[in-house]
């Protein structure tokens, strides 16, 4: 596959994963459980959604990729465990709009990240089309706050700095298996959870709603997170990514009636319209620049 090809591939499938994540708010709204046991059974669920696609893709090979995580493997499961936990709290304790438009804020930490640890400088435009998307956080939450709470906001930014590590390792450390690493997170946040969650079993349509809500949310959301965010580089996997801001206040509000305030309406419209623009003229200016070997390609990403 030639680099366009593989970048616009990379670009549709982090898309798919971003549409998959901006349903959070919408199960943890929908299903009338504490936080802990929905926490815990998501994590059951996506453990199994994500084991079935590894078998499905890797047969009995995926079994030998739990034992070549390695250091690496290991960070990026604990990273997202945590943020995980961080994350669903969030949606309890502030509004679905502010905790994901928060996440707009992504690409400049992911972008910081990379240069840091990998020296992946990032595109100047991707740098505005991030700065833009700031400015819609910005808006959001320095003049909306009183939808919110700053704790929940607070969780739903540690949520964000976690998914920018989680970029920059997959970046990293290519030949790490991630989705192994990924089923790893979902159960080491179940059993942390298990404690604390209610012991019975929940009845058949909330058990269905759970099933859902892993295998849609974080089974679904991270296969094609996995596969796209390695074909494009991480300001733009978080760019993409952050399309589940202005999506996910959408769902509540269909749904629920949780109707977002105008700030947080605009930041929305903010993001929404930077990632946009990125990808339209980004197509383009690859369009346009002659296609270089692909060996030089991968060299310049590493």
């Amino acid at each position: 596959m030639n680099p366009a090809a593989q970048h616009r591939l990379g670009l549709v499938l982090v898309t798919g994963s971003a549409i998959a994540w901006s349903t959070a708010g919408y199960f943890t709204r929908l299903i009338a459980l504490d936080n802990w046991t929905l926490l815990f059974w998501r994590g059951v669920f996506a453990a199994i959604g994500i084991l079935v696609f590894m078998l499905a893709t890797d047969g009995r090979k995926a079994l030998g990729q739990f034992a070549a995580l390695g250091a690496p493997g290991w960070l990026f499961a604990l990273v997202s465990g945590a943020g995980m936990v961080a994350y669903i709290t969030s949606l309890t304790l502030t509004t679905v709009a502010h905790v994901a438009i928060i996440y707009g804020i992504v690409p400049f930490v992911a972008a910081g990240l990379s240069w840091l640890v990998i020296r992946e400088k990032p595109a100047r435009m991707a740098i505005l089309a991030s700065a833009v998307a700031l400015a819609g956080v910005v808006v959001m939450v320095g003049t909306g706050a009183r939808e919110g709470s700053m704790l929940g906001d607070f969780l739903a930014f540690l949520m964000t700095l976690g998914m920018a590590v989680m970029m920059v390792i997959s970046r990293r450390h290519r030949a790490m298996p991630i989705l192994a690493a990924a089923c790893l997170s979902a159960v080491l946040s179940a059993a942390v959870c298990w404690p604390l969650a209610q012991h019975q079993l929940p009845n058949h349509g909330q058990l269905a709603e759970l099933a859902l809500f892993g295998l849609i949310n974080s089974a679904v959301g991270i296969s094609l997170f996995t596969l796209g965010s390695r074909m494009i580089p991480a300001i733009e996997s978080a760019l993409i990514g952050s399309l589940d801001a202005p999506l996910a206040p959408v769902w509540v509000w269909l749904a629920f009636g949780e109707r977002p305030g105008l700030n947080t309406i605009l930041g929305g419209v903010l993001v929404f319209g930077a990632v946009l623009a990125h990808v339209a003229l980004g197509s383009r200016s690859r369009a346009a620049a002659p296609v270089a070997p692909l060996g030089a390609a991968e060299s310049g990403l590493d």
